[in-house]
């Protein structure tokens, strides 16, 4: 059954948006304020908590020259981090080293005007619920 649903939300996930590697990414129509108030709304909604939302795309670009670099990665970028009781209790029952896939995040980025929300992959079959919950988060707030 954790394989179907783990199968289920991938394949959910690579029909209405692309799949990399190492995120599930979905196109999101307007701007990159409009995308973080969906994925804050998403998230409050289930009555999760956001713990933290690491500014991703600022840090890199305060520290661009520091680093010898002249490349802009992100117009924006942040990472709202959150956690389920629920699903964390479940996959860490599961398999305990799920702790290190704790908290969950969703990002959103905006490059060359196109904006986007996603989330990482954690391909463990354990990690299913986790997979499911994100991808259920991430499309409410692309609008799919």
């Amino acid at each position: 059954m954790k394989q179907f649903a783990l199968a289920a939300a991938l394949a959910a996930a690579t029909a209405t948006g692309a799949m990399a590697q190492q995120a599930v990414t979905y196109p999101f129509d307007g701007s990159f304020e409009d995308a973080a108030f969906g994925v804050e709304s998403a998230i409050v909604g289930r009555g999760l908590v956001i713990d933290y939302t690491s500014h991703v795309g600022e840090m890199l670009e305060r520290t661009r020259e520091d680093t010898g670099s002249d490349v802009v990665l992100f117009d924006e970028a942040d990472i709202y981090l959150f956690c389920s009781a629920v699903v964390s209790r479940q996959v860490m029952e599961a398999d305990p080293m799920n702790i290190a896939n704790c908290p969950y995040g969703i990002f959103i980025a905006s490059m060359e005007g196109e904006v986007m929300i996603g989330y990482r992959v954690m391909p463990e079959e354990s990690m299913a619920p986790v997979m499911a919950l994100l991808d259920e988060l991430a499309r409410e707030a692309a609008g799919q």
